[in-house]
Order: structure tokens, then C-alpha cells, then sequence
């Protein structure tokens, strides 16, 4: 079955809005833990606008579910992963100017700085994930640069303007998973997915996590986190695999 896993980023968004201690994003590890997550999620950015180091060293030491650590492709994220072992690396693309991460990662004709990249990792037992969008050649380069997963980018079929428009990006996805699934890879979906429109996905098999942040931090603000995860849990332990 797919499991969910949590993304506590913007817990620790809105506690650097004022530069304080809270609201402790290790605390929402820890509840999300117990609601029924299987995994954290953390991106230590490079410009360190939300989690810091302290989270994810934290997060490591008292969480038991999985820690599925989101990095950019630098020597000096690459040196934080082995310090960790997280059981799971995710390289994602980093844009100062963005808000939130806009886009897969382009992984055409750098296979092997992938490769390269990702070896110590691989030598150290932690699994690695590329994040890209639902693009044939990006999946084959996914492949080929020796990654164990793929997380295919669902923002742009989450922030689709009308149904045409969803409906394609869906197709997209689709194949991206059959694709993936083809070449051995595993797949997790994730960005911009809610209590709506994950639905989509209900009866598609091949999911192996759906990593989902945003909604179920803005649903906790007026069902509380522990409800928030539950709610998100169910859904995802209703779909088949």
C-alpha cells in the first residue's frame, strides 16, 4: 500500500516569519509520527529560510518513522547527508527568487554528475529520489543516474487553471508512473497535493509515497495537526496498490 509522509517545512515557515522558537516543526514531526505519517519530510535550503540544521539533526534523533531529507545537489548538502543518513535523499532544484520549489529537476545530460553525486550516498545505505516532472526524458535520465526513485512534480497539475488543463497534466503523470515502473524505478508523488485533488489518484497502482506538506498545515490551523495527518492518512490507506 502507499504510505504518506509529511512535510514540516512550513511549520518551521512560520516560525522564522519572526525569528522565534516557535512553532517547533520537531514537535510536528513528532505529532505527525503518531497521527499516522510514515515518513518526515525536511528541505534544508541553501539560503536556510525555513528548516535549519538544528531541525533536521533533531528531527533524526527522536522521530522513528523515516526522515526523507530534501537537499540540493551541493558538496556542502551532500556532507550534511552522510552526517544524518537519512534513509532517503531527494535532490531538488533550488531557485532564490522562488517561493516554494517550481519545477522538477533537470537531469537531461547530467546523468553522470548525478551518478557521481549520489555514489557516496548509495555506499552509505541511503537511498536517493530525484525530483522531476512527469517528462520521458527526464524519467530515462532519472534512470540512468542510478536512482532508486523518482518523485514526480504534481504542482502543475494541482495549480491547473481549468479541467482540460488538469486532465492533461494528469495524463502526464500517468505515464510518467507506467514509464517509471517500466525502467525499475520507484515512484513518489508530490506538490500541491490536497484532500481533493489526491483523489485522482485513488485506483492507480505504482505509488509508492505521496509526499504532502502545505494542505495539511493549512487544514491543521483549524482541525489541529493530529486530525490533519489522520484525515490525509485515510485517504492515502484507502488506495490501492
Amino acid at each position: 500500500m502507499p504510505v504518506l509522509c509529511v512535510n514540516v517545512d512550513h511549520v518551521a515557515t512560520l516560525r522564522q516569519a519572526r525569528m522565534g522558537i516557535e512553532p517547533e516543526p520537531v514537535t510536528a514531526a513528532y505529532m505527525a509520527e503518531l497521527a499516522g505519517a510514515v515518513g518526515i519530510i525536511t528541505h534544508l535550503r541553501e539560503d536556510r529560510r525555513h528548516i535549519q540544521d538544528r531541525d533536521v539533526e533533531l528531527i533524526r534523533a527522536t522521530c522513528n518513522t523515516r526522515l526523507h531529507f530534501e537537499m540540493a545537489a551541493t558538496e556542502e548538502m551532500q556532507q550534511i547527508a552522510l552526517g544524518l543518513s537519512p534513509e532517503t535523499v531527494c535532490l531538488v532544484p533550488e531557485k532564490r527568487e522562488e517561493l516554494t520549489t517550481e519545477g522538477g529537476l533537470n537531469c537531461v545530460g547530467r546523468e553522470q554528475h548525478f551518478k557521481d553525486y549520489l555514489a557516496p550516498l548509495h555506499a552509505n545505505g541511503i537511498r536517493s529520489s530525484l525530483f522531476i516532472d512527469a517528462d520521458p526524458q527526464q524519467i530515462e535520465a532519472a534512470h540512468a543516474a542510478g536512482a532508486e526513485f523518482i518523485e514526480i512534480h504534481t504542482g502543475h497539475y494541482a495549480d491547473a487553471k481549468d479541467m482540460n488543463q488538469r486532465k492533461n497534466e494528469l495524463e502526464k503523470i500517468l505515464a510518467g508512473i507506467r514509464q517509471a515502473q517500466d525502467l525499475g524505478l520507484k515512484v513518489n508523488l508530490g506538490h500541491g497535493l490536497n484532500y481533493r485533488n489526491i483523489l485522482a489518484f485513488k485506483n492507480v497502482t505504482g505509488i509508492s509515497e505521496y509526499s504532502i506538506g502545505h494542505s495539511i498545515m493549512a487544514r491543521a490551523i483549524f482541525v489541529g495537526l493530529d486530525r490533519a495527518v489522520r484525515d490525509m492518512a485515510d485517504i492515502v490507506r484507502t488506495f490501492a496498490d
